[in-house]
């Protein structure tokens, strides 16, 4: 357990944000590896694994229901020295992971057809997909225990055991990828379905890894079998403040698909693209967001401890990180955009889609770090609802002027990222502005007015 109410808060945050970004990094290797061999099979094979790679969201939506609620919680414990409250909370949220895996792995087996149909520009795009989906399900199921008892640790302050796994892991998935996509050493190429393949044999390592850490290593939160049983009030307070974060997340699946939906006209080039041109961005993102992981178990411990000063402290250093880390990034988005998606195909028709994209949605990276932030605070005061709200409200002005202007005539692609502009802008206007009423309402002389 590390103490993250006294200090530099500034190295706090770069302390914590390093390893997290290092794991980050090599977490989004997952889909860079796969994304780069599943490249040489073809522009329709790129596009069906980067739109089945969406439903990845709604999954991550449903680990951060568990992975928020449990690292609040436990930070909020370990602000209040009750190690006896972290571990219940560790605990339950593991039986809970085991749950929701299992649910989820079942519903991605029953419902990925359905879904590909409806996003897919084509049959094969729609098979590429489905194929995919499928071979990665069990991954996914496992993502509920990997996110567990890595939350777990990021609320006690400890980051380093969770990167040093996912680096195994990614390293793992780099040498299968290969040997599974394309068949090398063995003659046998299972193709898309590889790289699904690959990435949940890596995931069930890490699973296994982080397990064999808390039974030997770890010595403030442990596993304890008779706090497995469901106590549905310890669920209640994982899910009251991971609910509306794993809303947020499903939000942004819901995002990203209108966007497939309103661009499949324009064939699979667009779509895999698109789908090249996210998967980068999401890469330049990953030193912001690694700056707002470490902000929420900050602000989280000092909530619990009543450190109100230090919470303010937080957010405003956080934020200024965010901001010099994203105009950095937006100008490498527009030096060379067509260099970074052509690192994973040669199609001319999906780099120019693909760089178009990145150059005009790095308009809006300064705005897209202020939301990380402003969520992250959300997250570590405990009520993650406002950062639903915010979300919520880019998705309806997104979505609808998107979905009627892909109606019109003379319909141009570059309309949908001028329109993403606008309402991530929005957006990060009204995180800023729902969080101040959050300080105003939380951050008071006496206790918190929500307990949790």
């Amino acid at each position: 357990m590390k103490d993250l109410t006294q200090g530099s808060i500034v190295r706090q945050i770069l302390v914590m944000a390093a390893p997290i970004a290092a794991g980050m990094i090599f977490q989004t290797l997952y889909f860079l590896i796969d994304l780069y061999f599943v490249a040489q099979l073809g522009d329709v094979a790129v596009a069906g694994v980067s739109a089945a790679g969406n439903a990845a969201f709604i999954v991550l939506a449903m680990t951060q229901v568990l992975g928020v609620g449990t690292a609040a919680l436990i930070a909020h414990a370990v602000g209040r020295k009750d190690k006896a409250d972290a571990n219940l909370v560790f605990n339950q949220s593991i039986a809970l992971s085991a749950t929701v895996g299992l649910a989820v792995l079942i519903a991605l087996f029953a419902l990925t057809p359905a879904y590909m149909r409806s996003i897919a520009a084509d049959d094969p795009t729609l098979q590429s997909g489905v194929d995919y989906l499928y071979w990665y399900a069990p991954g996914l199921a496992l993502q509920f225990a990997l996110v567990g008892m890595g939350s777990a640790l990021r609320g006690t302050g400890i980051v380093q055991p969770t990167t040093v796994v996912q680096i195994i892991t990614v390293v793992i998935n780099a040498v299968l990828a290969p040997i599974l996509i394309a068949g090398w050493g063995t003659g046998h190429a299972m193709g898309v379905a590889g790289a699904g393949l690959a990435s949940s044999i890596s995931l069930a390592v890490g699973v296994l890894m982080l397990w064999w850490y808390f039974r030997k290593l770890e010595h403030y939160v442990g596993f304890d079998r008779s706090q497995w049983s469901p106590q549905w009030l310890q669920w209640k307070r994982i899910l009251n403040i991971g609910l509306p974060a794993g809303g947020e997340f499903a939000l942004m699946f819901a995002y990203f698909a209108v966007i497939y939906y309103v661009i499949r006209n324009f064939g699979p080039e667009a779509q895999a693209g698109f789908g090249i041109g996210s998967r980068v961005m999401q890469a330049v993102f990953l030193p912001v967001m690694a700056v707002a992981f470490a902000a929420g178990p900050i602000a989280g411990q000092n909530f619990g401890a009543k450190n109100w000063p230090r919470v303010r402290e937080t957010f405003t250093k956080c934020a200024v990180i965010s901001t010099v880390l994203m105009t950095v990034s937006t100008l490498i988005a527009h030096w060379r955009p067509e260099a970074m998606v052509a690192v994973f195909t040669h199609d001319t028709a999906v780099i120019e889609v693909g760089a178009v994209f990145l150059k005009l949605i790095s308009v809006n990276f300064v705005a897209q770090g202020i939301i990380f932030t402003c969520s992250s605070l959300f997250q570590g005061l405990g009520n993650t609802r406002p950062a639903l709200w915010s979300s919520a409200t880019r998705l309806v002005t997104f979505a609808v002027p998107a979905i009627w202007l892909s109606t019109q005539p003379g319909f141009k692609i570059e309309y949908v990222w001028y329109l993403s502009i606008a309402t991530v802008t929005l957006q990060a206007a009204i995180s800023l502005w729902l969080l101040r009423l959050e300080f105003g309402r939380r951050l008071i002389a006496g206790k918190p007015l929500v307990q949790v």
